[in-house]
């Protein structure tokens, strides 16, 4: 145990470096960091520069923030790895994978509906949104349009207007999301919806 104690402290002393090696490359501000994860900037500064001993209590947040394994922050390579770690989440009965791993501003995921139909509720949000369908058929509801969107249209809008985006119910639908930031305009590319009477649809966001 004592042989292993100088190991374990030169791993210790490394940590800190490759914090803000990390944090430079994926061009976070302490500022950005501290808000993702709750701990002070004053912290993270003491944490980067070795003034602060790391703990699960700080690391576990970081690892979280910048989605990577709590491996990566305690014994990864200099150049860390820049590849995503792409792990798949359930939201709302959707499939969510996310795409990015950095905290703050523009985010991206790859998002799976299943054709399981649920009545439209729009929400409005401070934002942004980017839609692009990959493959199936979605469904827009956005103020008083409502819209299908075939693979390979766009949807871009403020997310301040009240929106709901889902399947048509025939089939699944996989979009890719981009959101986030402060957007004020809004373009739409796609065919108005000629929903049948008594129909139904699915998803809600």
């Amino acid at each position: 145990m004592t042989d292993s104690l100088p190991a374990i402290a030169a791993v210790l002393e490394q940590v800190g470096p490759r914090l803000k090696r990390l944090r430079v490359l994926r061009g976070v501000t302490l500022t950005a960091l501290a808000a993702a994860t709750g701990i002070s900037k004053s912290t993270l500064s003491r944490l980067e520069t070795g003034q602060r001993r790391p703990s699960l209590e700080l690391l576990l947040p970081l690892a979280q923030a910048y989605r990577v394994p709590l491996d990566d922050l305690v014994g990864a390579p200099d150049v860390g790895d820049p590849r995503v770690r792409l792990k798949a989440a359930g939201s709302n009965g959707r499939t969510v994978i996310p795409l990015t791993r950095q905290p703050g501003g523009m985010q991206a995921a790859k998002i799976v509906i299943p054709t399981t139909k649920i009545h439209p509720e729009p929400k409005a949000h401070k934002g942004y949104e980017w839609l692009y369908v990959l493959s199936g058929r979605m469904r827009l509801v956005l103020g008083d349009h409502d819209l299908i969107l075939e693979p390979g249209e766009v949807a871009e809008f403020d997310t301040h207007v009240p929106h709901w985006f889902g399947s048509t119910g025939d089939q699944p639908a996989e979009i890719l999301s981009v959101f986030g930031g402060q957007g004020e305009r809004m373009h739409v590319r796609a065919r108005p919806n000629k929903p049948t009477k008594n129909s139904k649809h699915e998803g809600d966001r």
